[in-house]
């Protein structure tokens, strides 16, 4: 049988003879582009050459390309494990024409490859060409028709419409005809029962697509016309996975050799066999299989899970595999993390990144499992408590979405319990819920962006900040953007000495001259390779000459910053070892702020080492060397890399001592080190699994900062009236501090016991219930809490309400007894809201028998009393 890893190397290996440069994957993680948060077709790293904002390096280029599909248009999360055939993440092999070959070439040489190559029957071929559009004044794709007539069966050549045959990336951007390859993998019998051409498109498990020719010809605007691209292109995609089943002869994409091993993994790991079929435990194997692939290059790849962004989407994919293995497998304890190292052999010839960082990713993957298992089993919990209190057999929208928000449960992990105990959801209750956060975070998020108006369509952009501060330059072109109801706009000049945000470096500020007319950049960043100018207003001629001058002094500051940055980083590893890579940066003209991979809270031996380094190579004034050359021969010098990044075969690498630091980097650095003055990091901490974050100044920040805390320590000097060993006058008032604080919470403690005892004396009795309402004498919040505790030792059938005013704040306990609770349909946080808190104008909650509360108002604490005593009269 032929292997995956030869079957992709077979697809580059047919492209390379045909003069196609062989380029590496792009990062699966999108930077750069407002449009995605991953790159979800193989297209997204060419996209600039297909809008005209590049030119190509090579008109012919094929690759592998890691990609990932699950929200928005190409939202197959759902399917996926249902069937056998839809990823989250999954390869697309492609091989593009940049203005170079068209249909003619590119529908021969598919037909070359599938056929000859790999020796697919030609009778289990279909393929589709476009059928035309009125709607959108679309002609049929005639020219593939007639290619594809010269090597295969008329009737096998199949009209498509606009859904299935004219491609398209998003809303807006590149698109045009395309024309699909489909296999048709049933027996014999099947076949010659059913004609396969009836079944293309029409969702069939067994005839699927595996080849799609895209033939980019327009650009789709915001307003839904298209435009003309500047060239023709060629880009295809083909799904690797499918491609692999098809060869290997499997009647699915988890059968083949792409992910056996990794479902023997769980086999192993769970002691459960895999069936093959559409069993819950099937289909959980398949989730963990694929999922896995998403999780751990994602994370390779720079991106963290979090609660927004792409961080939400790997959480939520992490999440959906873990309630898979939790549920249907029956394993309650991190899962995922064992697979890591099954899968990063796997593709350590491909994507090495993984099995560089497998430790990291591993850890991470890990913490998060156990933080969601531990939110899973508060979940179910708070499900059996839903379940406990509801009227009749449904569960509320409110009460499933409350699950979804604050457990992180899935809708459908909700409506598994639920069914299990006899309950359904109210379906529309939770939509109604679901679409209430999904409108206040398009709120919070929203922008409006018009198209493109062209000032200058000939002018190509050239960034010279490097250089240069200050350029006579023209806009090219400019769009207005509307965000929370504010207007502004943006701007691309010809040349522009503004640096874009990128790196960690924040974007340039300054000026635009229009001639007189001066409008202020409030920022700079890239869209895709664009360089874009942030203003708030337009000049009154756009096409008048420009003078762009950045902020000098602003650009200095951040510019010392980011040299220290790569010093700081070469320390770190020095002192922590070579585990140490980058995970995240920001540089202002203010602070510095690096995130980095390491295992443990640095100690204040190893911060100060780092920061001797860094000083010492900034008193040594080393001169500061930037090149220009190969990617290889960085590497070969030493050059550190970021995970996550994508460059080009020429790289700028930033050389500060050779034996100290090289990093491949395109930000703004100082001549020589002597110009950052002093370095001093002042905060270290956790930002993430396996992820430390220092923050450090230096330059003029760090010497405001020194004269801010040797002012501070003059003042504590003052403080202390001017002791000669001041550390030891501390250390003796703490001590006299801590030993009046000990005689205070004995003092403390005999009053609660006065108190409790006087508490016992008042006991009423009402319908056969010991009711204790009293406002009490304490000093604190606890104290109240600590008492009801007390009582519970010596009463039965019991209410109690203990109310104190603490340093003029209301402060409530209400403790019931669990029969009592049950009996009466009492719970002790609903009654702080809806009896408690608008009394004491505040809040509070607890657990069902045991509730506190707080509030503004402490004048009301024995119409507290009156109104709990209340409940039971």
């Amino acid at each position: 049988m032929t292997t995956s890893a030869e079957i992709r190397q077979q697809f580059l290996d047919f492209f390379a003879s045909k003069k196609h440069q062989i380029v590496p994957s792009a990062p699966i993680v999108v930077k750069n582009d407002p449009t995605l948060l991953f790159t979800n077709a193989g297209m997204n790293q060419f996209k600039d050459y297909f809008l005209g904002n590049r030119k190509p390096e090579f008109p012919r280029v094929a690759d592998t390309q890691k990609c990932l599909r699950v929200s928005g248009k190409h939202n197959d999360l759902e399917e996926v494990g249902v069937d056998t055939y839809h990823h989250t993440m999954f390869e697309m092999l492609g091989n593009w024409s940049f203005g170079d070959y068209f249909k003619a070439e590119a529908i021969a040489w598919s037909w070359e490859l599938l056929t000859e190559v790999y020796k697919i029957d030609k009778d289990r071929i279909y393929v589709t060409i476009f059928e035309g559009d009125a709607k959108e004044n679309l002609e049929r794709d005639t020219e593939a028709y007639e290619e594809w007539k010269k090597i295969i069966s008329p009737d096998r050549i199949l009209p498509g419409n606009k859904k299935d045959n004219f491609w398209e990336m998003g809303d807006t951007g590149p698109c045009g005809p395309c024309s699909e390859i489909h296999v048709d993998c049933r027996p014999d019998q099947e076949r010659a029962q059913v004609a396969g051409k009836t079944l293309v498109n029409n969702d069939h498990p067994q005839v699927i697509e595996i080849w799609n020719n895209v033939f980019m010809q327009f650009n789709r605007l915001k307003d839904g016309s298209l435009e003309s691209l500047p060239a023709k292109h060629v880009d295809t995609g083909m799904g690797f996975e499918r491609l692999v089943r098809v060869i290997q002869g499997k009647t699915s994409n988890y059968d083949t050799d792409v992910f056996t091993g990794t479902i023997a993994s769980i086999e192993k790991i769970t002691g459960i066999t895999y069936d093959f079929g559409n069993s819950k435990p099937a289909i959980a194997f398949r989730v963990l299989a694929d999922h896995i692939r998403a999780i751990g290059f994602t994370i390779a790849d720079g991106q963290l899970p979090s609660n927004t962004g792409a961080g939400y989407v790997i959480r939520r994919i992490l999440r959906r595999a873990v309630r898979y293995y939790y549920s249907h497998l029956n394993y309650k304890q991190p899962l995922l993390h064992q697979l890591m190292p099954v899968l990063a052999k796997q593709f350590e010839q491909v994507f090495p990144e993984l099995q560089l960082q497998l430790d990291f990713v591993s850890k991470v993957v890990k913490e998060e499992e156990d933080a969601f298992l531990r939110t899973l089993d508060k979940g179910l919990k708070r499900m059996d408590d839903i379940i406990g209190n509801a009227t009749g057999k449904l569960i509320e929208g409110k009460a499933a979405f409350e699950l979804f928000d604050t457990f992180g449960f899935p809708i459908d992990l909700t409506r598994l319990i639920a069914s299990e105990n006899n309950f359904t959801i109210n379906e529309a209750g939770f939509e109604a819920e679901m679409q209430q956060q999904r409108n206040r975070s398009r709120a919070a998020t929203s922008m409006d962006t018009e198209d493109w108006v062209e000032a200058d369509a000939d002018a190509l952009q050239e960034f010279v900040g490097y250089d240069s501060l200050e350029v006579k330059t023209k806009v090219i072109k400019y769009r207005k953007v509307k965000a929370k109801g504010k207007e502004s706009f943006q701007l691309v000049l010809a040349g522009t000495p503004f640096y874009a945000e990128s790196g960690g470096q924040v974007g340039d500020t300054g000026v635009l001259d229009f001639e007189g007319e001066k409008i202020r950049v409030t920022d700079t960043k890239k869209e895709n390779n664009l360089i874009i100018h942030f203003t708030e207003s337009l000049p009154s001629d756009i096409n008048a000459n420009v003078i762009a001058t950045v902020d000098r002094e602003k650009r200095m500051k951040t510019t010392v910053h980011h040299s220290a940055t790569h010093l700081m980083h070469a320390a770190l590893r020095k002192v922590l070892g070579t585990h140490v890579a980058q995970k995240g940066s920001m540089v202002n003209d203010t602070m510095l702020r690096f995130d980095f991979s390491h295992f443990a809270k640095m100690t204040e031996e190893e911060i100060a080492e780092v920061e001797q380094l860094v000083n010492e190579k900034i008193r040594a004034n080393v001169p500061v060397y930037i090149k220009e050359m190969k990617k290889d021969e960085a590497v070969a010098l030493g050059a550190m890399a970021l995970f996550g990044e994508k460059y080009g075969d020429i790289v700028r690498v930033v050389i500060m001592d050779p034996n100290y630091s090289i990093e491949l980097c395109g930000g703004t650095h100082v001549g020589a080190t002597g110009e950052l003055g002093y370095f001093k990091i002042q905060h270290e901490s956790a930002v993430a699994a396996g992820v430390r974050r220092i923050e450090a100044v230096c330059g003029e920040a760090a010497a405001r900062l020194i004269s801010e805390e040797l002012g501070q320590l003059q003042q504590l000097k003052e403080l202390f009236r001017n002791p000669k060993e001041l550390l030891k006058s501390a250390e003796q008032i703490l001590q006299e501090n801590a030993e009046l604080r000990k005689k205070i919470e004995s003092f403390e403690a005999k009053q609660l016991q006065l108190t409790y005892k006087e508490l016992l004396g008042k006991v009423e009795t009402i319908n056969g219930i010991s009711f204790v309402g009293q406002v009490v004498e304490t000093g604190s919040a606890d104290a109240v809490k600590k008492l009801c505790f007390e009582l519970k030792k010596d009463l039965n059938n019991y209410l109690v309400v203990l109310a104190a005013n603490v340093d003029g704040k209301a402060q409530v306990a209400i403790l019931i007894d669990e029969a009592l609770s049950a009996s009466k349909r009492l719970e002790a946080p609903k009654i702080i809201k809806e009896q408690i808190a608008p009394l004491i104008k505040g809040g509070g909650g607890g657990q069902k028998t045991l509730a506190t509360a707080g509030g503004q108002d402490a004048s009301n604490l024995l119409a507290v009393i009156e109104k709990v005593k209340g409940l039971i009269r």
